[in-house]
């Protein structure tokens, strides 16, 4: 015990002396957390809170066009930005190019009109089937309508302009109902005008829709940024220990450390396992410290705090377990790299690749099928998934153990390569 003790404070010692590697273990992580998490959550506002520039250039002078116009102020989503009548699309295009706004809408100028003769042709051919006199309008076709115009500018992803179109098109629907329904109405009640509560009535009379989200503990977690961010980068912070494990593995290997080891009365398993410890405690204080901050300082900044799961214990099993696979995996390149600049390379790019693949960079739902099937041999995945388990479903140890066995069938299989690499170089 005392030979396992000594050979933890050597290596501790070592590793305070990596000013570079404790940067990446921790520094980075955090810089990663809180960029990340503030992009995503402005994202998230811009899509759900914050109201959208809109340049809007209308052409036409009816009633139509007015009320399209209040009908897009009262939607709540777009911030109005009127172009004067004398201007054109040329100086809607120019502003967009300066980024006054990335949206411009263009009403035509006998939108008013087509309305109008489309909620006509309509009123007709329903009052039709209820022998209801329509006048001439039941024969008659609507004029081909021309189109509300939307530009954009070049920056903006298809993604958000889909967003965009459902909005806008929502607010063209409720103008085009509003007069059909009045029309309708003026044909049965011969002509009388109808009341603007039960024009709002049926215009505004949905089921509301209430979202909920699923959780194993029965609650229903507020997923945020915040909730998803921490726990992938906290897992990518662990994994990245490979950049001073590794290299300490190599120099110590080259500079004749482990031959000398064999010459003494004890073991260069010892030594590893002494590693594997130092290591993994490095990685239970990475992840208190990401949480804490996640917890405590996100809400000071404008970012919504962090929530722990109700599982404590499960929590702090699964960050040791993750953080232990870490150890491994750094340990099994330390073995076969021959030099610290090969650990370096071979260790951050795999975790890169480790991390795009298992869902850390990419939604797992948003991956093509081949690629959800590969994230499968990814540690980083299924160390994730444990977290998420605990973090956004709620979940106990009963609920993780399926995710935290192939953490640990990863754990035993870097041990056995490294193992199996020392026995090859004549180190055990």
């Amino acid at each position: 015990m005392y030979k396992l003790w000594a050979t933890i404070k050597k290596d501790w010692r070592i590793l305070t002396r990596d000013k570079v590697g404790l940067t990446l273990m921790f520094v980075m992580p955090i810089v990663l957390a809180i960029v990340i998490t503030t992009v995503q959550n402005s994202t998230f506002e811009l899509v759900n809170d914050k109201k959208v520039p809109l340049l809007l250039l209308n052409k036409d002078e009816g009633v139509a066009g007015k009320e399209l116009e209040a009908t897009l102020e009262k939607g709540g989503m777009f911030t109005i930005k009127k172009l004067s009548a004398g201007e054109d699309e040329a100086v809607l295009k120019q502003r967009l190019q300066d980024k006054d706004a990335l949206l411009g809408l263009v009403i035509p100028k006998q939108y008013t009109t087509d309305v109008m003769s489309k909620s006509e042709h309509v009123a007709g051919q329903a009052l039709q089937s209820v022998a209801v006199s329509a006048g001439d309008s039941a024969g008659s076709k609507p004029q081909a309508s021309s189109s509300v115009v939307l530009f954009y500018h070049p920056v903006l992803q298809a993604s958000f302009r889909q967003g965009i179109d459902g909005a806008l098109n929502s607010v063209l629907q409720i103008v085009q109902s509003k007069y059909i329904v009045r029309q309708l109405y003026s044909a049965i009640n011969d002509s009388a005008a109808m009341p603007t509560d039960l024009e709002q009535q049926i215009l505004t009379n949905q089921t509301p829709i209430q979202q909920l989200s699923v959780s194993k503990d029965g609650g229903h977690v507020i997923v945020n940024a915040t909730q998803h961010n921490i726990p992938a980068w906290t897992v990518f912070a662990m994994f990245f220990i490979v950049i001073s494990l590794g290299a300490s593995i190599v120099r110590e290997k080259n500079s004749g450390s482990f031959m000398r080891l064999k010459t003494m009365p004890t073991s260069i398993m010892l030594a590893m396992i002494s590693k594997q410890i130092a290591y993994v405690i490095i990685t239970v204080i990475q992840a208190l410290v990401i949480f804490s901050i996640g917890k405590w300082v996100f809400p000071l900044i404008g970012l919504p705090g962090l929530d722990f799961p109700h599982d404590k214990g499960s929590l702090l099993l699964v960050i040791i377990l993750c953080g232990w696979c870490a150890a491994s995996f750094a340990i099994m390149i330390g073995v076969f790299a021959k030099t610290q600049e090969q650990s370096n390379g071979i260790g951050a790019v795999t975790i890169v690749l480790f991390a795009a693949v298992g869902g850390l960079l990419v939604p797992a739902f948003a991956m093509p099928q081949s690629m959800q099937r590969l994230m499968r041999i990814s540690p980083l995945h299924w160390c994730l998934e444990a977290f998420y388990g605990l973090f956004l479903e709620g979940g106990q140890l009963k609920d993780i153990v399926t995710i935290l066995i192939p953490t640990i069938v990863m754990i035993l299989l870097f041990q056995l390569i490294a193992h199996w690499g020392l026995k090859r170089q004549g180190l055990v």
